[in-house]
């Protein structure tokens, strides 16, 4: 058992290492858990993609984010965020799972599965992008279905089917054609998502247009086997060849520290109960920090406003432990 911690923030994302620079300045005791690599999540994302923002909306610490064009792409952004943990030799214990946080007498006691860990606090900021919105039809474990795209090269003159029409299955379907895929895109809306990029809406719709994807809305995906999709609309039913399925659907926060710690949250939206001020849930000592504060609504809190979340809360905590 190591010694006991002012904090133990669990995730090392953005936010959970924006938290960890605040405790460091503050001279607040603290260690960062992390399950996988660090910003495990934008390591996930497709390996082309390029930020929505500009890079001094994903800055923290004040060491600035610099990148060959106007906005960032994922490979410049782990770089920043390597160089910040590295620079700051932030305590980030990545490949670390943490199985279960209970508290005893005003102490939380972390279980990993390679140490235990005692702490006065816990900051919970593990978002959403680990837990993907199952579709829930047979076949949808089969091993050429994937919730996460990465990248085309390897469906060239393949049939690829993605399904969903936001931001994420757009983009998948654009690259995935210009790389010599044959693309058939399934959405349940009778139309594409409208909070589709400014860049993107136009270059998927022309494509849609000249049938150079094939596209079927209004579709109800019912089944996926080892070769075939097979979907049906109000009129008819589909069957679609697939050599490969991105089912790229969403994604939504695990709520299994919630119920460990006894944090209320609405069952319907997973909104846990918190204090806009302080960031703190109803049990004394669990913080939330980044998209994990919005539930479903995940969509509300991006890196841009998630990373002052850790200014809140260690302000809070350092107060509580005189270390202002």
């Amino acid at each position: 058992m190591n010694a006991l911690l002012d904090i133990a923030i669990i995730g090392a994302g953005p936010t959970g290492l924006a938290t960890a620079l605040e405790a460091q300045n503050h001279g607040v005791d603290y260690v960062v858990i992390e399950k996988g690599c660090l910003t495990n999540s934008i390591y996930d994302f497709p390996t082309q993609m390029v930020f929505f923002t500009t890079p001094e909306l994903l800055e923290i610490g004040n060491m600035p984010l610099v990148c060959e064009r106007e906005k960032p792409n994922r490979n410049e952004a782990l770089k920043y965020y390597r160089k910040v943990t590295q620079a700051a030799r932030l305590k980030v214990h990545q490949y670390e799972e943490v199985l279960g946080v209970s508290a005893k007498d005003g102490i939380f006691e972390i279980r990993t599965d390679a140490d235990d860990y005692k702490a006065r606090n816990v900051v919970l900021s593990t978002g959403y992008y680990d837990n993907p919105n199952l579709i829930g039809v047979p076949g949808e474990e089969l091993p050429h279905v994937s919730h996460y795209y990465t990248e085309a090269h390897p469906f060239f003159d393949r049939d690829v089917v993605v399904i969903g029409g936001k931001n994420s299955a757009a983009e998948a379907a654009l690259e995935l054609f210009r790389s010599g895929a044959r693309v058939t895109l399934l959405h349940r809306g009778d139309e594409l998502g409208q909070s589709i990029k400014y860049w993107v809406r136009p270059d998927i719709g022309n494509r849609i247009a000249r049938n150079e994807i094939t596209a079927h809305f209004s579709t109800v995906v019912e089944e996926i086997t080892p070769t075939h999709v097979r979907a049906r609309t109000d009129q008819t039913s589909l069957e679609i060849r697939a050599d490969q399925v991105f089912a790229l659907t969403g994604y939504h926060q695990s709520t299994k520290f919630f119920e460990q710690l006894g944090v209320r949250f609405d069952t319907e939206i997973l909104e846990p109960e918190y204090s806009p001020e302080t960031y703190e849930t109803n049990v004394p000592g669990v913080f939330l920090a980044g998209s994990i504060v919005a539930g479903k609504k995940h969509r509300e809190i991006f890196i841009e406003n998630g990373r002052f979340h850790g200014e809140s809360v260690i302000r809070t905590i350092a107060a509580r432990l005189n270390k202002t």
